[in-house]
């Protein structure tokens, strides 16, 4: 069942790359920094994702990233996700991420898949929103 609304970040792309990818389309890499809270606790966020556009055009792409709390404290994530981009070069994903938590104010994420919305501009600005799969 989907939960409620737990958070959500903005941020800006920092780089991107294209990949080898020998006999495929062509695959990008990503990394942004963002900002924002999940479970009512502020956070830093970092993270790079992989993105193969497949033969219908849609994007595949997965990743991983880091949290990062005001004391220090942390959480990963794996995540993937399916997207489309347009013309103007924005791209938009929905997808799941997978949460290791240190924070005992986040460990429930352990449990659970967390769903995402994110989109990113065509000038790079992105903002991504989270809900609670239970």
């Amino acid at each position: 069942m989907l939960g409620d609304k737990i958070g959500g970040t903005s941020g800006k792309i920092s780089s991107q790359r294209v990949l080898l990818n020998l006999g495929g389309g062509p695959k990008m890499e990503t990394s942004f920094q963002a900002s924002g809270s999940i479970l009512g606790t502020d956070a830093k966020e970092m993270g790079t994702y992989v993105s193969v556009v497949r033969p219908d055009g849609t994007l595949y792409g997965e990743g991983q990233g880091v949290m990062i709390l005001k004391d220090g404290k942390m959480a990963t994530w794996t995540g993937h996700g399916v997207g489309t981009m347009k013309k103007d070069g924005s791209a938009s994903y929905r997808g799941a991420l997978y949460f290791q938590t240190i924070p005992p104010k986040w460990s429930r994420l352990n449990k659970v898949a967390v769903l995402f919305e994110y989109e990113v501009d065509a000038q790079g600005n992105t903002h991504s929103e989270y809900w609670e799969w239970k």
